[in-house]
């Protein structure tokens, strides 16, 4: 099972350039959970998906980083680092708030920030904490029939809000006192929509009916605003106006409107969507900013997306000249 082998696989974290870090950070650290909108490449590292052959950046499944890893270089000048390369980003994508996958989902991810901190990592209390699921819910509920164990897609997406709620609820119980909690973020109209604001319904509810420490913070986001707001009105995110929204009325289409299928990659300027599912790295960029103003945080702004695409661009291009000089030096007696 792969729950059984991702903690022994170690990825080697790759570093780039990054920006110096805010003077005052707002959080001391940053801890993720959540599916594959904001893996760092716990997946990739059990060569599971996000294979840079298609365009995805460094295990994160879009051609940049995500808007956690955009969190991190704003306050400590680095990206997120995957639990399974020895950082707190414990995000496994394909993972769901019910625990219904053979990967770690939201409570099972909990668990393993919990054996950490067992074994002797440090709660941080003045540190923020990331919670990022339900997508995965809302696809499997789309599926014909109900989702297996269950009686209705009702019945699985309360558990779904339920199982979102006590992740939430374990995290306070560890000393989390700051938790940045999203919601259900599948947003194309229809059916899907209106399964993400079923369940985004049944997740207020359950998050109400929690009991809290005294000290804890919850900042909730809603994901289906900030996608409401960003397709209607694209340029007040700093995006093309009009913004190339996935159609999937057939594979054809769908691969048009999307930034891998049309070949536009590593910029994939103009497209909201990087294959189908994921944002692309641009609408991440939002995504931070904002976050950043909703929550009055003080970031400062970083690169653009285009930017980062020249930046490992270029990083390709010293590496390949210092190659060539190393073949061309004498080897050291």
């Amino acid at each position: 099972m792969i729950k059984g082998i991702a903690r022994a696989c170690c990825a080697a974290a790759i570093a780039v350039a990054t920006p110096a870090a805010a003077q005052t950070a707002p959080y001391s650290s940053l801890t993720v959970f959540g599916d594959s909108l904001v893996d760092a490449g716990n997946i990739r590292s059990l060569n599971l998906g996000a294979d840079p052959a298609q365009g995805y950046y460094q295990g994160r499944f879009t051609n940049g980083y995500d808007y956690t890893d955009l969190l991190s270089i704003a306050m400590y000048g680095t990206p997120t680092l995957a639990s399974n390369a020895g950082g707190s980003n414990y995000a496994f994508g394909g993972s769901r708030a019910t625990a219904t996958t053979p990967i770690f989902d939201a409570g099972e991810q909990v668990a393993l920030y919990a054996a950490a901190v067992a074994s002797g990592k440090a709660v941080d209390p003045t540190g923020l904490y990331v919670l990022n699921f339900g997508g995965n819910d809302v696809f499997a509920a789309l599926a014909p029939g109900a989702p297996a164990g269950y009686a209705s897609d009702t019945a699985f997406l309360l558990d779904a809000a339920k199982q979102y709620a006590a992740a939430i609820g374990a995290l306070d119980a560890l000393g989390a006192r700051t938790i940045l909690v999203t919601g259900f973020p599948v947003a194309t109209a229809g059916a899907p929509l209106d399964f993400s604001m079923e369940a985004e319904g049944y997740l207020n509810n359950a998050i109400a009916g929690l009991s809290l420490s005294a000290g804890t913070t919850l900042l909730r986001y809603s994901y289906l605003d900030f996608f409401g707001r960003l397709q209607a009105d694209p340029g007040a995110f700093g995006l093309p106006t009009p913004l190339i929204l996935p159609d999937a009325s057939t594979p054809a289409t769908l691969a048009a409107t999307t930034c891998q299928g049309s070949g536009a990659l590593p910029a994939c300027t103009g497209f909201f969507s990087f294959d189908g599912v994921h944002p692309t790295a641009a609408v991440h960029q939002a995504l931070y900013d904002d976050i950043n103003r909703t929550f009055g945080l003080g970031l400062p702004a970083v690169p653009e997306p285009t930017t980062w695409a020249m930046m490992i661009l270029g990083f390709a291009a010293v590496g390949a000249a210092l190659r060539r000089r190393r073949t061309a030096m004498p080897l050291a007696a």
